[in-house]
């Protein structure tokens, strides 16, 4: 049920990214406007994902992410009904401080597997982020034909019947009595930060490669319509149909792949595999002679993104006890919220400034420092609780 949850929830996320840049454009914004209009939901992600993480070990985790589920459905509305390029960052900014759903839903997959088991769960969450990037823009390019606005009104649509299904259907993970140990008073987001960066050094460790991959993932996510537009002249419907593609590849990746991939070597083994393949793919992204050769380099990066996502977080679980995986994977998701913010900003001012193919390249030389972190972070085997 929780697949199904996040699954719906990623296709209205779906819809909305690889539109918003080129609906954004109509509003008057720039290559960095619009970077920016991307990057502030994840600087609203990087102050409030480890809070909401927190409150979902204190509260449970279905009253956490059915808020976040409504506040998805309210944002995309505004997004649909905006008249200005002001509305659309006032929505973009109430979609990242109510968007809980990503940290918590790990936390839930946590709470009902096995830790043998765990990389294949958070593979699913994955698979669900796939799927949603299969439909999502498939359908968000389809509705496009109707008006520029149907693809939000449509993401809205579809999160209010999800918050409606989830309500009824969607029950609780984590028992009463492990919720009881929570204290009720949070600390700050200084405090946090510092217990984030005072964590055991495997863990600081993964919590820098889950940045570092993200950091490059944030500016190719944001510039890759605007470089399609520029390179090859394509329209809002042939982008959402090359993000749904993208989605194809990552949900067998990380649906059917990663759990026997995991089995036969290890978490940490795929997770290094999954950031080779990852700069494979981004560095062959520029140097692709047609539409159809990006997408076959896409695909190698979105294989190498399905494997090391799930592959890291199953180890960042593992680090934490059965009243800690809110925290501690909302700690994960904060830091990859940082990255989308920095990552949209830099790719944006070299897209703009320096050359559209810089931030592909940039992406490919981050997931290699990424797999040298974890070469050097996590030795000797599978990260053990």
């Amino acid at each position: 049920m929780v697949f199904l949850t996040v699954f719906l929830d990623l296709v209205g996320f779906g819809i909305v990214i690889p539109l918003m840049p080129l609906y954004a454009e109509r509003f008057g914004a720039g290559p960095v406007a619009v970077t920016w209009l991307l990057a502030v939901y994840s600087l609203m992600q990087f102050f409030l994902a480890p809070w909401w993480g927190r409150l979902s070990d204190r509260v449970g985790r279905r009253p956490v992410l059915l808020v976040g589920i409504a506040g998805s459905a309210l944002s995309y509305l505004a997004f649909g009904l905006a008249g200005s390029l002001g509305m659309l960052f006032a929505a973009r900014i109430v979609n990242g401080a109510m968007g809980a759903n990503v940290g918590v839903a790990q936390a839930y997959i946590a709470d009902v597997t096995p830790p043998a088991e765990r990389a294949r769960g958070m593979g699913m969450i994955g698979a669900a982020f796939g799927l949603g990037f299969i439909f999502g823009p498939a359908i968000g390019g389809l509705l496009s034909r109707i008006d520029p606005a149907a693809p939000f009104l449509g993401a809205a649509a579809l999160a209010g019947a999800n918050g409606i299904l989830a309500y009824f259907r969607l029950p609780e993970s984590l028992p009463a009595h492990v919720r009881a140990t929570i204290p009720r008073r949070q600390a700050g987001l200084g405090a946090r930060l510092r217990t984030v960066f005072a964590a055991p050094p495997v863990l600081r460790g993964l919590y820098a490669v889950s940045f570092i991959t993200t950091l490059g993932l944030a500016g190719m996510e944001a510039t890759l319509s605007l470089w399609a537009d520029r390179r090859w002249g394509l329209s809002q419907e042939a982008v959402g149909y090359g993000f749904a593609a993208m989605g194809v590849v990552a949900a067998l990746a990380q649906g059917l792949m990663v759990g026997r991939l995991v089995r036969r070597v290890g978490e940490r083994r795929a997770a290094l595999l999954g950031l080779g393949a990852a700069a494979v793919g981004m560095a062959c992204i520029p140097l692709a002679p047609s539409p159809a050769w990006v997408l076959a380099a896409a695909a190698v990066f979105a294989v190498g993104q399905g494997a090391t996502v799930p592959s890291v977080s199953a180890m960042i679980s593992r680090q934490g006890g059965a009243a800690e995986q809110g925290r501690v994977l909302s700690a994960s998701q904060s830091l990859s919220a940082a990255a989308r913010v920095v990552g949209p900003w830099w790719a944006g001012i070299a897209f703009a400034h320096v050359g559209i193919s810089v931030p592909y390249l940039a992406a490919a030389a981050l997931a290699l420092v990424a797999l040298g972190v974890l070469a050097v972070a996590v030795r000797g085997g599978e990260v053990a609780a």
